[in-house]
């Protein structure tokens, strides 16, 4: 299994027609990407797109599907997300053969939206853990992917507090045991970033544009 993967930086070469012809079964995206580059990678490949929102991107909170129809707070109101998208964020999903858990957002540093404290974030992940474990007693997977906006606190974050990695993540990794960890939110500028470990899960930082055999 193979994916396109991207985060924080639109990379004109897939806008004018590099996306088209990638051996890729799915496209993920790790946040701060504009959901119609999204949706226009998954239109291109077509394949399915699994995402979480980073620090810039919209709310997409309080949203549910009711005959046909997009709500939010008993309302209909249209969905901000890439068209088709499945958003992983405090989500397990199940998506072309592979069991994905997400949690988006960063470190809280102003009141926009997809931020946490790290508290918030632990609570958050100690539910997505709970979820993943009843869909392990059920079936027998585990999560392959563990796809985040931030990184592990330690682990290729920054010394500034909106760069912060989330602590929470090494507790989750050791729970999930996922092969891989999928962040973005740290640009490397120009630099490819070292890949890290937490036990036998590779972590690595997305931003622009990776191929990723899962």
């Amino acid at each position: 299994m193979r994916a396109l993967v991207v985060a924080d930086e639109v990379d004109e070469r897939l806008w004018a027609g590099g996306a088209r012809g990638r051996p890729v079964d799915l496209v993920l995206g790790a946040g701060d990407l504009p959901f119609g580059y999204l949706a226009f990678l998954a239109d291109a490949l077509d394949r399915p797109c699994v995402f979480v929102p980073g620090n810039h991107d919209p709310d997409l909170s309080g949203f549910t599907r009711y005959g046909g129809l997009s709500m939010r707070g008993g309302f209909p109101e249209e969905w901000p997300g890439p068209p088709g998208g499945v958003d992983a964020d405090g989500r397990v999903v199940d998506v072309a053969g592979l069991r994905i858990a997400g949690l988006g957002g960063s470190v809280r540093y102003n009141d926009g939206p997809n931020q946490w404290t790290q508290t918030q974030q632990a609570r958050r992940a100690r539910k997505l853990v709970r979820a993943a474990e009843r869909r392990r007693r059920k079936d027998g997977r585990g999560v392959d992917v563990l796809l985040t906006h931030a990184p592990p606190r330690g682990l290729g974050d920054r010394d500034d507090p909106p760069h912060h990695g989330f602590d929470c993540l090494h507790w989750t990794v050791e729970r999930l045991r996922p092969k891989w960890l999928l962040h973005g939110h740290i640009h490397p500028y120009g630099e490819w970033p070292r890949e890290h470990r937490i036990g036998e899960t590779r972590i690595r930082n997305v931003v622009g544009v990776h191929e990723v055999s899962l």
